[in-house]
């Protein structure tokens, strides 16, 4: 594993975003071109994969459409098989994690569905489609990626039955992918975009989140999901660019428009969880730096937190842009610059980037190693100049409450779970 600062070639890391069986994917800057690209790189070692990637980058290059991830570079540096590719904001998979508006997952789908319908429409089959192989930029901008899979459409194919095991199509699964296995797929990851839930085996109607699907969209798009996931190949779309067809005529109608009065000028919110958020922000978000959005409930969190403090989400900010320079590459919270440690994760050092020291006005107290007595920013559990495990129990200033197992500063008022080590909240 790339450690964060770490240079190879014209790129320095910045953290790490995801990592598989075979690759890992890093954050990292362009330093010619000043730009921050996703770097994919094989695991050391591993030959088995080589030639999937070399097929990626000739496949991917060879299609060019707004919703498919460009290939910006591929080469060899340093003996191992470099990918730069565009640089987005999350997964279709972490997104799926926090609430979706109808409007939004609809148009998410159409997107996806033109993605898929321009592969096909050059005999291409992607074979893993899944919502971790959607990645979306600014301005809700959908891109599928991740063609390692993808196999041409000749008169006779022959694949192994690699895919992801919760949207693979029953002919993949025994070697024998097709433009419908795709379908099948696509048809499960829009279906999970609606209704919330993943369809299991055997796949048979009423399935799980139907309830919810019937509520949002109209029984037309509901015709095109049923269509699109039928066991046999026969009976499905004959490839996404048809299923494209059907899901655009039945999209036009396919909100149900729920009206309602519209507040009175001036009206405040009356939601009791948001106005909760509010007041939670009003005291603490200086003090704890609460300017990120959990990925399930959305509620305000920050880097330092551990769990969400209010519905127990793990590393709720993972992902978040940091204000910071770097981040570290095994729990993406923001690392500074001149940090040896991440102060968060216990993880791996950092590539000594520069000998120059940052003041900051945030350190607030001194590591109680013998040898380091390093600056300290609140709930920080390791130095980041020594990895000493913080011993000291941080306090919330302006909380005169405790958690009960860390004894770390909680807002009892307003917590649900300690945000430092998960421990559910009791008021009395």
């Amino acid at each position: 594993m790339l450690r964060t600062r770490q240079r190879i070639g014209k790129y320095r890391i910045l953290g790490r975003i995801a990592s598989g069986p075979l690759a890992d994917v890093y954050r990292a800057q362009d330093t010619i071109q000043k730009m921050k690209v996703a770097l994919k790189i094989p695991k050391a070692g591993d030959d088995t994969g080589h030639e999937e990637f070399l097929h990626e980058v000739r496949v991917a290059t060879k299609l060019r459409h707004p919703n498919i991830l460009s290939v910006l570079n591929a080469s060899y540096i340093d003996g191992d098989f470099v990918i730069a590719m565009e640089l987005g904001e999350e997964s279709l998979a972490d997104r799926l994690e926090r609430r979706i508006s109808t409007a939004r997952a609809l148009d998410l789908s159409a997107q996806a569905l033109a993605s898929m319908a321009y592969a096909h429409e050059h005999k291409i089959i992607h074979c893993d489609i899944k919502p971790e192989n959607f990645i979306l930029f600014a301005g809700d901008r959908l891109k599928l990626a991740d063609f390692g899979f993808a196999k041409l459409n000749l008169r006779t194919l022959k694949a192994s039955g690699s895919g992801t095991i919760d949207y693979i199509a029953p002919e993949q699964a025994m070697g024998r992918p097709k433009f419908q296995s795709d379908v099948f797929s696509l048809g499960l990851v829009i279906y999970r975009l609606l209704s919330g839930r993943l369809p299991e085996w055997p796949f048979e109607w009423p399935l799980a989140g139907q309830e919810k699907l019937a509520a949002r969209v109209k029984p037309e798009v509901i015709d095109v999901l049923k269509k699109a996931i039928q066991l046999d190949p026969k009976q499905r779309y004959r490839d996404a660019v048809q299923m494209y067809s059907a899901f655009r005529k039945a999209q036009s109608t396919a909100r149900k428009q729920k009206r309602s009065k519209p507040p009175k000028c001036g009206r405040p919110d009356t939601s009791w969880r948001k106005m909760r958020w509010r007041e939670f922000q009003r005291q603490f978000k200086s003090q704890l730096e609460t300017r990120h959005s959990c990925r399930r409930c959305e509620g305000p969190v920050s880097e330092s937190m551990q769990c969400c403090p209010w519905c127990g989400f793990d590393n709720p900010a993972r992902g978040s842009e940091s204000r910071l320079p770097s981040s570290c590459p095994r729990c993406e919270r923001g690392v500074k610059s001149d940090w040896d440690y991440c102060a968060w994760c216990y993880g791996s050092g950092f590539v000594e980037e520069t000998s120059r020291t940052y003041p900051d006005k945030r350190y607030s107290a001194r590591c109680d190693g013998e040898r380091c007595h390093g600056p300290l920013m609140p709930f920080m559990r390791y130095c980041p100049w020594c990895r000493k495990k913080v011993r000291r129990a941080w306090k919330l200033k302006g909380s005169r409450h405790a958690c009960k197992s860390c004894n770390w500063g909680i807002a009892r008022e307003f917590w649900n779970y300690c945000a430092w080590c998960r421990e559910p909240v009791h008021r009395e």
